[in-house]
């Protein structure tokens, strides 16, 4: 059985004939796909067997793993020469994937550390893609003014969704990590990120040093620190710095009342698991809407969404304030006895889904208030009246978050089910009231 670095060296030289499309173009490159799909499909012993194969190939003597690889990567073909999707994307995607896995199989030989591993994918993966995405502009007679900082930003971005859908999933899904880099690499692009050297490099500073702080002080687990990243770095890339400080002050504050008195809340059976650091559900559970938000006025700002930029704003503050309120009601809530479930008032147990405190109640209004602070402070467009709309949104998110845990969670929603949901509810409600607000001031 050959070692996983010859295997992935194998996977990297393959990913190297993605390059044959802007080379020889789509027509020619498809016998090349073909024959290596043929190949697999008939292949089922010897050297070349024993190079690609993954362990569980070996009891169907077929080559599985790199038949659906070399599927992904023709799919994902077909898509950039059939749609808007660039070639440049098409192949710095299939590079990534390919010398990502090669760099991250190098530093596993040497030490078991996951963060370690999971650095050297996105920066093995990204200096690939960028190689890669370089070279097929090049090739197609591209001009290459001003396009670099896009093309790091697209790369980085697409490795950190690889490394972080890697962590979750199983290490031999890379198809499916290869598509989704692909298309999440095409819609960053189509919503036109006007980013500069400066910029970029100011963001990547940013987000790394943000994303090791957070690991390095157990407020994030490695998915969560992958997670958090990338979440930062659309953020402030599509939104800016101002959008940065609303975002960070709920990852901030939200680690710090986690560890607020946490061997008494591990003692009462209502602390968070691994010490308190939060891993991707967690992350995206509460800032996935937010995300959306961010893409959402990028798309709208670029003119690919109707309706105003602002009403994704307020949606932002407001998805951002549930989830600084929820956050806060619990760790700070979850300290004190005699909670009630917010259903019916009876007193139950700590840490029962549902159950509120009043002392929990107030560190959630406040958690909101500083959501609307921070945006007052940054957003001119805000106002006074905005500041309390995002305090309101986020005291209706809390209040459906205790609400769901009191009759769903557990039974139809698991816990990051129910933080979407709430950040959701926070967020449509900030922006219905904005839009509400709006249209009485233009009456």
């Amino acid at each position: 059985m050959t070692s996983p670095v010859r295997r992935a060296g194998a996977f990297a030289a393959l990913c190297t004939l993605s390059l044959a499309v802007p080379l020889f173009g789509p027509m020619a490159a498809a016998p090349v796909a073909a024959v290596v799909l043929l190949a697999a499909f008939v292949v089922s012993g010897g050297p070349l067997f024993d190079l690609f194969a993954f362990p569980d190939d070996y009891e169907d003597e077929r080559l599985y793993g790199l038949i659906t690889f070399v599927l992904a990567a023709t799919a994902l073909g077909v898509i950039a020469v059939t749609s808007s999707m660039s070639l440049s994307i098409f192949v710095g995607s299939v590079l990534l994937i390919g010398y990502g896995n090669l760099a991250e199989q190098l530093t596993r030989v040497r030490t078991d550390a996951a963060v370690v591993h999971a650095s050297a994918f996105c920066v093995g993966g990204s200096l690939a893609a960028v190689v890669g995405q370089t070279a097929t502009l090049v090739l197609l007679g591209t001009s290459l003014e001003g396009a670099f900082p896009s093309i790091v930003f697209l790369a980085v971005s697409g490795a950190l969704l690889a490394a972080l859908l890697r962590d979750v999933l199983l290490l031999y899904d890379d198809p499916i990590v290869m598509l989704s880099v692909g298309l999440l690499s095409w819609l960053l692009a189509e919503l036109e990120p006007e980013i500069g050297a400066t910029v970029i490099a100011i963001a990547l500073v940013v987000t790394v040093a943000f994303g090791y702080a957070s690991y390095a002080l157990g407020a994030a687990s490695v998915a969560g620190m992958l997670t958090g990243i990338l979440l930062v770095l659309l953020t402030i890339v599509f939104g800016g710095y101002d959008w940065f400080a609303v975002l960070i002050s709920f990852f901030a504050i939200g680690s710090l009342s986690t560890k607020f008195r946490y061997e008494e809340k591990a003692a009462r059976g209502v602390a968070e698991d691994n010490d308190g650091a939060r891993g991707s559900g967690n992350v995206l559970g509460n800032a996935a809407v937010a995300l959306t938000a961010v893409l959402g006025y990028a798309a709208s700002s670029a003119e690919l969404l109707p309706g105003g930029a602002d009403l994704f704003l307020f949606a932002f503050a407001g998805s951002v304030a549930t989830a600084m309120s929820d956050t806060l009601s619990s760790e700070i809530g979850g300290v004190f006895d005699q909670p009630r479930l917010i259903t019916t008032l009876e007193p139950v147990d700590p840490g029962t889904d549902g159950g509120v405190t009043w002392q929990g109640e107030l560190a959630g209004i406040a958690g909101a208030g500083v959501v609307a602070g921070i945006a007052y402070g940054f957003f001119p467009e805000v106002g006074a009246v905005g500041a309390v709309v995002i305090v309101a949104a986020g005291v209706v998110g809390m209040t459906v978050d205790s609400l769901l845990g009191a009759t769903l969670e557990g039974s139809v929603l698991g816990n990051q089910g129910v933080n979407f949901l709430a950040t959701l509810s926070g967020a449509v409600v900030c922006a219905l009231l904005a839009l509400g607000l709006s249209a009485a001031v233009f009456w």
